[in-house]
Order: C-alpha cells, then structure tokens, then sequence
C-alpha cells in the first residue's frame, strides 16, 4: 500500500469537475487497496475522515468574486504535505503549488501535475485586449510550462488539446490520460417527463447549459444562442444550472427571453435527472480542457453542441453532438441539425460516446503514471509524448 497525497486549488463545496475528478480518483485509489489524503483549501484548517480517506483542509483566502480559494500560505502547505510522508504526490495546480514537486523530491517522492487548463489560451481571455496577445500569451505560457514540467515527474494531461502547449516545447515526461464519467449515475434512464413538462410547460424543446457563470466559460452564448433560436421561430426554453459573478448580467441580457436560471445545483441525482431530460446541452466555454458536465450529458442520452476552440471535439467524437464556432448563429445551426435527427438515434450515440470513458480506466490511468498499477502494455494509449 502507498499514500498518495493529492493537493489542488480552485476547489470548493459548490465547484464542479475538479472536485468531481478529485473524488473519483481518491475512491479509486482506495479501492486499489492505496491510502489517500487530500490537501484542499477551505474556510477553516480542518481535517476529516471520509470512506476513501482523510480530507485536510488549510485556511485560504477567497478569490474575490470568484468564490473560489487558493493556498497561499506555501510554506504551510509544503510542511503539512511533507509532514504526511507521502509516497507519491499528485498536485491538480499550476499557480501556487508548483513548486511542490522539487520540494518532496529532495525526499525522493515521485510527483506528477495535472494541468486542468490550457494556459495560452486562458491568457488570451485576461490579459488587456491592448496587449498582441497571441504573441504575449505565448511566450509567458511557454515559460511558465517549461518550468512546470521541470518540477515534476511527470506533466498529465487529460486530452491532445491541453497537451499542445507542453508538446510544442519538447516536454518527454507528458502523459495524457483521459478523464472518466460515472455512468450508473448519469444515464438516459434518468430522464423525466414530468420534469420535462414543468420546465416546458408549453412544450417546447429543452435546452439546458450546466457550468459556471464565469468569463472564462462564455455562458452568454448560450443566451445568445436562444435568442436566436427564437427569432427563427423555434420554440425552445433554456434553463441554466450553475452560479458565478456573471449571473446578474446573464439574467439582465436574457430579460424577454424564455430562460430560467436554477442556480447551482447540489444534488448529483438532481443533475442527472437534469441533464437525461433535456433535448440538446449546450457546452459554450472556449477553455474548456476535458468538460465533465459535457460528458455527463453524453452518458445521459443527451447531445451536446460545443465550442470547438476547446477540447470538447475530442470528447464528442462522431456522431455524439456538434463542434461549431463560438456564434449564436453556429450555435443555433448545431441545434436545429441535432432536432431534425430521431430522438433515440441522437441518445443512443451520445450514451455509446460515453462509454469510452469509465472513472475505472481514468484511476488505472493515473495509477499507471504513478507507477503503482501494472506496467503499461506495449501500445498502450494513455500516455502521449
């Protein structure tokens, strides 16, 4: 048995994949007979015993009008990590915490960073529109990845898409490993006609985008889209499911408009039910680098219209939903095309989209690149180099 300690920011009760990602591979490791720990911020240190392991949370400041906390007392974190003992270390950051992989090497522990996000990209979204962006984005992405992949053992990825920026500069000790989706959980068996009659009251088609009200996730595309979708004449209700600093705009812009807005939502069996009940998801974040809500919504029987500047075309594969440009006009094209094929045939190819991705290879995986499960099989494609 080995203690795998995991470490991240940007997590939260209320957050939604890394959390996701985060407990899924704790239960994995566990179930592989591993001990788990997790180093997460919170309001308060605290610790706590949960079935797959021990969960330590450190005080850490809010990220002001994200909701979001980050740790930024690194000399804390680093003493509570080594303090633990680990045998391996995984750390889901690339802002404070990047320089915790040189810190337990001089133990001789082995570590690997997961890149969430796609770093040129995220800062062609930030830096002022007054910068050449594409040239500035570049070259401060390229250094800080350099770096980042000099701290660690291994850099994990979960899809080409987000290995890109690290490929461009010769990184060999990239792995890419796709992430997984709960598929007993998040099935078209959940859908609900009676849920489907009390958000369409007058029958119209549902439309549903499940994510943070965000910049980086370009939520207002998805009222856009609507907006556009009614004057061609369709009839269609959207109802967003998720909370952020752009929710009051959201609901200024989408005055008039039929769309209803239901917060975040806590309950997964209540976003399952969701998500199997709507006609098409609809997926506008530029940025998005693997888009768990997007493959949730595959497993459910529901197609997906997503950006493709974003990693989702990897996800979606053929058949599963549309990648378009990021306009309403692309956006509603995707989904009167996804509307005019049978029901059934669409759910059908979105569930068998989802079934390339059980949890349970994501934590081999991973286990793999921790160098804790069996050896890679010759041909073997999670890693990428």
């Amino acid at each position: 048995m080995s203690r795998i300690v995991q470490t991240a920011n940007f997590v939260t009760p209320r957050s939604g994949g890394l959390r996701t990602a985060l407990r899924h591979l704790a239960e994995g490791y566990a179930a592989a007979g591993h001990e788990v720990v997790q180093v997460l911020p919170g309001a308060v240190d605290a610790v706590e015993e949960l079935p797959w392991g021990r969960l330590v949370q450190l005080a850490a400041p809010l990220v002001p009008g994200t909701g979001y906390r980050v740790l930024t007392r690194t000399a804390a974190v680093t003493r509570t990590v080594e303090a633990l003992r680990p045998d391996r270390l995984e750390v889901h950051d690339r802002l404070t915490l990047r320089r915790l992989g040189r810190r337990v090497a001089r133990s001789g522990v082995p570590s690997l960073v997961v890149s969430h996000e796609r770093l040129d990209v995220l800062l062609d979204q930030w830096l002022p529109s007054a910068l050449p962006l594409q040239a500035v984005s570049s070259r401060l992405a390229d250094r800080s990845n350099t770096a980042l992949a000099h701290g660690f053992d291994h850099v994990v990825c979960t899809t080409q898409w987000a290995a890109e920026e690290f490929r461009r500069l010769g990184v060999t000790n990239l792995r890419r490993v796709p992430l997984g989706v709960d598929l007993a959980r998040f099935s078209p068996e959940a859908a609900s006609p009676a849920v489907h009659r009390a958000l369409a009251p007058g029958g119209e088609v549902l439309l549903l985008t499940a994510t943070r009200l965000s910049k980086e996730k370009s939520p207002e595309l998805a009222i856009d889209t609507v907006a556009e979708l009614v004057a061609r004449g369709v009839r269609v209700r959207l109802v967003v499911a998720g909370d952020g600093p752009m929710r009051s705009s959201l609901r200024a812009r989408a005055a008039g408009l039929p769309v209803d807005f239901l917060g975040h939502i806590t309950a997964r069996d209540r976003m399952a039910e969701l998500l199997a009940t709507a006609d098409v998801v609809l997926a506008p974040g530029p940025v998005e680098t693997f888009g768990l809500a997007a493959l949730e919504a595959l497993a459910s029987g529901t197609p997906v219209v997503a950006n493709r500047a974003s990693a989702l075309p990897e996800v979606l594969g053929e058949g599963a939903g549309a990648a378009v440009v990021g306009t309403a006009t692309a956006y509603a094209d995707a989904v009167q095309a996804l509307l005019a094929r049978p029901a059934d045939e669409r759910s059908r190819a979105a569930r068998r989209r989802a079934e390339h991705f059980p949890w349970s290879e994501t934590v081999t995986g991973f286990l793999d690149v921790h160098r804790l499960g069996a050896p890679a099989r010759a041909g073997r494609r999670t890693g990428a180099s």
